[in-house]
């Protein structure tokens, strides 16, 4: 019997990537899910497409970077990376469920490692202990990450000036304030959460500060600033513009500027997976997008 075999992703791929992604998620999240936790529910179809509209972005710009696993006809794994400047990010990663423990994740793995080709890197993880165990032999430190979720109080929002509507014409100084912070700035990527979400800015001389927010959710999805004190501006003004449970994650410990304003705003507190690094400091004022990092 052929064995599963991993080669380079292509777009036509990222729909039978986001069905595995979906099932592979899912079984993570109820075995991690607490006792007092809310049960896991299947990806929504709007969620769905979403996911294959920005995985098929990422295959067009990086197709290198990009890998799958194949048994027979069928797509049991997948690994998205991207090279942008001098950093290295994963965006996604998994094998199905009944495909696990048999070298296919290593496999992706050492595909993607050798795209960076020596790159610092950086990727949010999950505290599924097989991918973990990987991550750390693979020269990863894990930084443990903290979320905020619930509704805002609305009566603790405080007044917050200074900030305006971004555009394409911020993306030059967004992507300087990204190289001080992650080492690279995002490139294109900020093109395309430009077209998707809002952006608020900051650009007050050493004030400098951006937030994307999508509005259908009520979420900040990337925060970057150059003080803790314009990073909370911001991120209140993101939870200003929340509309019901909202969620605030990716928070590492050198980012409680956020946990204070999360609590400030009456959200409840939690962990969540690891933000790994690899050659990269552990980056604040910082709040990293799930995907784009």
């Amino acid at each position: 019997m052929a064995q599963p075999w991993v080669r380079p992703m292509r777009v036509e791929d990222v729909p039978a990537a986001e069905r595995a992604s979906a099932v592979t998620f899912l079984e993570g999240d109820r075995l991690s899910r607490r006792v007092s936790e809310p049960e896991v529910r299947p990806r929504s179809a709007a969620v769905g497409k979403q996911w294959i509209d920005r995985m098929s972005y990422l295959v067009e710009t990086d197709p290198g970077g990009c890998w799958v696993a194949v048994d027979g006809e069928d797509l049991v794994g997948f690994a998205i990376s991207q090279n942008r400047g001098r950093v290295w990010y994963l965006a996604t990663y998994g094998v199905l469920p009944g495909h696990q423990g048999h070298g296919l994740g290593r496999r992706l793995m050492d595909a993607v490692l050798a795209h960076a080709d020596g790159r610092p890197g950086l990727f949010s993880s999950t505290v599924h202990p097989g991918a973990t165990r990987r991550y750390r032999l693979a020269g990863f430190l894990l930084y443990p990450q903290m979320r905020m979720v619930g509704t805002v109080d609305r009566s603790t929002l405080p007044a917050v000036p200074g900030l305006s509507e971004g555009d394409g014409n911020d993306i030059g100084w967004m992507d300087r304030l990204d190289e001080s912070r992650r080492g690279a700035g995002h490139g294109p990527d900020h093109g395309y959460m430009l077209r998707r979400l809002r952006l608020v800015v900051s650009r007050r001389p050493g004030r400098l500060g951006y937030v994307y927010l999508d509005e259908e959710t009520g979420q900040p999805k990337l925060l970057a600033a150059q003080d803790p004190r314009t990073a909370s501006a911001l991120l209140w003004e993101a939870l200003a513009a929340s509309r019901g449970p909202t969620l605030v994650n990716c928070i590492t410990t050198a980012n409680h500027w956020a946990v204070d304003v999360g609590l400030a705003a009456r959200l409840d507190l939690g962990q969540e997976g690891y933000l790994a690094l690899r050659g990269l400091p552990e980056p604040a004022p910082y709040l990293a997008s799930g995907h784009f990092l």
